[in-house]
């Protein structure tokens, strides 16, 4: 039988919630960092 669970706290619901934003904020600099290399033409690691 199904039983319901404890709900969780906003806090734990909040830090949660930080640590995927700013998963996809480090992504982002990483993916515009890249781009701004080959844009300039100072990439090592990726070749046009």
């Amino acid at each position: 039988m199904a039983v319901p669970k404890k709900r969780t706290s906003r806090s734990k619901k909040k830090i949660r919630k930080n640590v995927w934003k700013k998963r996809g904020y480090w992504t982002a600099l990483k993916a515009f960092s890249l781009a701004q290399s080959i844009y300039t033409g100072n990439s090592k690691s990726f070749f046009v």
